[in-house]
């Protein structure tokens, strides 16, 4: 393990909860929630908030209070204050650091124009969409002065040497893939989300994930920080998606999809805790159950590893 690590292994079962505050949770991400409660809750573990606000310009205190009086409303409790990453850039730079002692750091002065062109070329058949393909990983001092005369300030990225990492889901099952050139700092100097999660991870004590699947494909690029790091490795759970009749990820144009547009629309908090008992196997869409009444039931087989097609129409009792 580094030096500058805080050694928070040994701890008990510890979930989180880490949405960015950049509009309301909608239903969702209140499932990835209530997923993530139920699991901890189930383990006498207890559930951590995070709020990964690294991008300013996204990023309010007003959409994280209306984020966590949602979390309230529907009764998920967690346990401390509220951790913001944009208060920790300085653990995150030095986990950045430790890794650039080692030589594992170099600066990449592309363009995003040029990163989407290069990521459009074919990638391994393990990389994740969008890999970097590793176009300024041994630039020459010569090219490093031209790009700074170009006023390129340069993000940081983490030197690979394409590793593979296999991850077993408790939902999604086995998953296996590689790991590219990550950025770990992006060039206005903001530390990137995939080091920032895992140094949190690990300094909270965090020993279960639960999250969207969208995030599945990182994964991988995180085990091998965490290992770089001396981190140990929590269990993950990737839930589903909620997506529209369309098959789209749920969003706007799919109607109400954030307690305060239900709420208009005549469907209180009870009945939206029902629904998404429902689609994880918990309850019926005719019952009534608390969260607290929800614990005992839990089990990660009940989970479905597909999405959950959501009728907004129907929920809302319209049709």
């Amino acid at each position: 393990m580094c030096g500058w690590c805080c050694g928070a292994q040994n701890v008990c079962m510890r979930g989180r909860f880490a949405p960015s505050p950049t509009g309301p949770l909608h239903i969702g991400n209140l499932r990835t929630a209530v997923v993530a409660m139920l699991s901890a809750a189930s383990q006498q573990g207890d559930l951590i908030v995070r709020m990964e606000d690294l991008d300013p310009v996204t990023s309010s205190r007003s959409a994280e209070g209306a984020q966590l009086a949602d979390l309230a409303a529907l009764g998920i409790d967690h346990r401390g204050p509220v951790v913001r990453q944009s208060e920790r850039f300085e653990l995150y730079r030095d986990a950045i650091a430790d890794l650039d002692s080692r030589g594992l750091v170099y600066r990449c002065f592309c363009t995003r124009r040029e990163i989407r062109n290069a990521a459009s070329a074919p990638n391994g058949p393990d990389l994740p969409d969008g890999a970097y393909p590793g176009t300024c990983r041994d630039l020459s001092a010569a090219a490093v002065r031209s790009y700074e005369r170009e006023g390129r300030a340069g993000a940081l990225r983490l030197r690979t040497a394409g590793e593979s990492y296999r991850v077993d889901d408790l939902v999604a099952g086995r998953f296996t893939g590689g790991v590219d050139d990550v950025v770990l700092q992006r060039n206005d100097g903001v530390p990137a989300y995939n080091l920032a999660v895992v140094v949190d991870d690990h300094l909270q004590g965090v020993t279960e994930i639960v999250r969207g699947d969208d995030l599945l494909s990182c994964t991988p690029r995180q085990l091998h920080l965490q290992r770089l790091l001396g981190f140990r490795v929590p269990v993950y759970a990737h839930v589903p998606l909620v997506v529209g009749l369309d098959g789209a990820r749920l969003a706007k144009r799919h109607g109400a999809v954030a307690l305060a547009d239900l709420a208009a629309r005549g469907v209180g908090v009870k009945r939206v805790v029902a629904m998404i008992a429902a689609s994880i196997g918990l309850a019926e869409l005719d019952d009534r159950p608390t969260l607290a009444d929800l614990v005992p039931r839990f089990g990660w087989h009940l989970v479905p590893p597909t999405p959950w097609v959501l009728d907004i129409d129907q929920a809302c009792g319209l049709v």
